[in-house]
């Protein structure tokens, strides 16, 4: 079962996008994209797990996520507000047009270029630095276009030089992100990843590649070194990883919510690409941590 939820753009006409996102069920998919992310929760108390991270969130949440960085918010399934909703956060989103090398090279914008290269790892704001970000973030929507990027500039400025962010992902884990020059191979991995959850039908990502079922399975076997489910199954698995952190959630739980339908299959898979069963990697997680 996917997310339900609304996502309201307030302004996506500026090289800006500001927006609400609110999520009526328990439930948020792993997802990344091409565009920087600030977020800020504004209602919901859970899981927000970013690339290997896991941590609890509430409101006052504030953090900042890098281009291409998996990503969720996992909603508390006991704190739903009476308004059903079991989160609500206002967020940020800009591109890589929006701030361009040369703009980046000025000595006037080294904060801001400081900014962008620490959420390659995901940061937490905090402190002081928090409460100056999400004072401007509440005040975004209500300005001009020229007024708007001037206080966006400002933001991230602060953000530069603050000396209050928690990083997120661990070093280990950007060296093995997944990253690749063939489109093809980036488009097949953008759909699986948004995706993992559904019945993955090969005709439509052979329709998506532009190519035949026959040569996109050869295709991306000698690309990737394994076939296009293998892949999936790995997709599926690395987000039960995160998942399985989570104690309060039942190893059955972890399997549906990974995209799953058995808890059989899943152990299988779970034990071949891991090398150990959920319960015994829960275990070793529990007793490292």
């Amino acid at each position: 079962m996917s997310a339900s939820y609304e996502k309201i753009q307030l302004h996506e006409d500026a090289t800006i996008s500001i927006g609400i996102f609110q999520d009526n069920l328990d439930k948020s998919s792993w997802h990344y994209h091409d565009n920087y992310e600030i977020s800020f929760i504004t209602e919901g108390t859970g899981k927000r797990i970013v690339a290997d991270s896991m941590d609890e969130f509430q409101p006052g949440d504030l953090v900042f996520i890098g281009r291409n960085l998996p990503h969720t918010w996992i909603a508390d399934k006991e704190h739903v507000s009476p308004n059903k909703r079991a989160l609500e956060m206002v967020f940020l989103q800009f591109t890589s047009n929006t701030l361009n090398s040369e703009l980046l090279a000025l000595p006037e914008f080294k904060n801001v270029a400081k900014a962008l290269h620490l959420s390659e790892r995901g940061i937490r704001i905090n402190g002081q630095t928090l409460n100056d970000v999400s004072e401007i973030m509440l005040q975004l929507p209500y300005l001009g276009n020229f007024e708007r990027f001037l206080q966006f500039l400002k933001l991230m400025d602060i953000i530069g030089q603050s000396e209050e962010l928690i990083p997120l992902a661990s070093k280990e884990y950007l060296n093995m992100q997944f990253t690749t020059k063939n489109k093809r191979i980036a488009t097949i991995h953008e759909y699986l990843m948004k995706n993992y959850r559904e019945t993955i039908d090969l005709r439509q990502i052979a329709s998506i590649a532009n190519m035949a079922e026959g040569s996109l399975c050869r295709f991306f076997k000698i690309q990737v070194g394994m076939t296009i489910f293998e892949y999936l199954n790995k997709i599926k698995i690395e987000f039960a990883c995160k998942l399985l952190m989570d104690k309060s959630l039942s190893v059955l739980d972890v399997a549906m919510d990974s995209g799953f339908n058995n808890l059989s299959h899943f152990n299988k898979q779970f034990k071949r690409i891991i090398g150990m069963s959920p319960k015994d990697y829960r275990m070793r997680f529990n007793k490292m941590n």
